[in-house]
């Protein structure tokens, strides 16, 4: 079997990878009939020369290769008929923008296995989630220190590494905030190891709600914390899940004494935002720094008006107007967007992104007609899309 790692054509530009060069190396090592190649890319976190060193085979031409991994979306016209191809192709949730490139994975025969997608037991096995929460959370303590003018510290793409960006928390002096952090999946614990690293006390929500502290402090909110049933009481998350267009709004309590919003929790867009464009303006409304790891754009938070870049990564808004106006001013609440986050600590995310794929999913590829985690997770198959996949025939213009 020879497998092929895919440079990264996405813009913005994605400079993380799949396999590092010591990755590639332990499994040649340990797989005797396994070939790797690696298209070569002067802007990967991890040089040609870096794989060259490890013994790996640099190659532009990976048409032999029976398997490509990549990142992110495949350009549909680089796609390679008949071949097993492992990326987050972003066509699960029959999003509009990737149609032409779902069309092209049935055109060209493709094997189609999403990242997103590979699950043991219900659980998705690999992503990028936890590295997107901890260079938010980052932003978050970053954004405080400009908003409030206490402390100046570098953004995670001008570290070296995750270490050298904890390593600026020592000695700063946080303001004396409340700090919001939503979900507690990937995301949300990634964000987690960042609060706790700039030792940051955590209290409960109801605590939160009810009394103020004499330093920063943080709460974690969920699903229940997040939104009501009709008649106020919390929401039940497996029904809310099955329904979330029954729900009410129940942040606009906690809207009213939070200072910081860094905000990792899945949305369904048919559940409510967090809060309204109109609720911004009242004097109640306290948020003024939002991290929003989501990046849902006009969704789960109505200001994220767009993604933003690493080069440019804040948004302002004007609180009455709602405009949006150069970010840290007077009156401004300010939202940070970047839609690649991981890709600001590129070594550290594709480190730990490759082990999983490494220990947990190359081996599969040994039985890939009998394995179960990759024929659950492949969304389309010579021409046709698979059983678990089959509701992507509803996608209008597909067929």
């Amino acid at each position: 079997m020879k497998i092929g790692i895919l440079r990264e054509y996405k813009s913005p530009e994605d400079i993380r990878v799949a396999l590092s060069p010591e990755q590639c190396r332990n499994l040649l090592d340990t797989h005797k009939d396994l070939e790797i190649v690696v298209e070569p890319y002067v802007k990967r976190c991890y040089s040609d020369a870096e794989y060259e060193a490890k013994g790996i085979q640099l190659a532009n031409d990976l048409s032999d290769c029976d398997v490509l991994i990549g990142v992110k979306e495949v350009p549909k016209e680089r796609l390679i008929e008949g071949k097993i191809y492992f990326f987050f192709s972003h066509t699960i949730k029959m999003q509009d923008y990737n149609l032409q490139l779902m069309k092209q994975l049935l055109v060209r025969n493709i094997s189609m296995i999403d990242h997103e997608t590979l699950a043991l037991n219900g659980q998705r096995i690999i992503g990028f989630g936890r590295w997107a929460g901890i260079v938010g959370a980052h932003y978050a303590l970053l954004m405080m220190g400009k908003k409030w003018n206490h402390y100046d510290i570098k953004p995670a793409n001008a570290c070296r590494d995750m270490d050298e960006m904890l390593a600026q928390y020592k000695g700063l002096s946080f303001p004396k905030v409340k700090i919001a952090l939503t979900g507690s999946g990937r995301v949300g614990k990634g964000a987690l190891e960042v609060l706790e690293s700039a030792g940051i006390r955590q209290v409960s929500a109801e605590s939160y709600l009810t009394e103020t502290f004499d330093e920063a402090v943080f709460t974690v909110l969920d699903t229940p914390h997040l939104y009501h049933n009709a008649d106020g009481s919390p929401v039940v998350p497996a029904e809310f899940y099955e329904n979330p267009e029954s729900a009410v709004n129940g942040f606009t309590a906690f809207s009213k004494v939070t200072d910081v919003l860094i905000h990792g929790i899945y949305w369904d867009y048919r559940a409510p935002a967090l809060f309204s464009n109109e609720e911004i303006a009242d004097d109640s409304f306290k948020v003024s720094v939002i991290s929003d790891i989501t990046c849902d754009v006009e969704g789960s938070i109505p200001i994220t008006l767009r993604q933003t870049a690493i080069e440019d990564p804040y948004i302002g808004i004007n609180k009455k107007s709602g405009a949006e106006v150069s970010p840290f001013g007077d009156n401004t609440i300010d939202v940070m967007a970047v839609g690649n986050l991981p890709n600001e600590l590129p070594r550290n995310a594709s480190d730990d992104f490759g082990s999983t794929m490494m220990n947990q999913v190359v081996p599969e590829l040994f039985n890939f007609e009998s394995s179960e985690l990759l024929q659950s997770a492949m969304i389309c198959h010579e021409g046709k899309l698979m059983p678990n996949f089959a509701y992507l025939k509803d996608w209008p213009e597909l067929f």
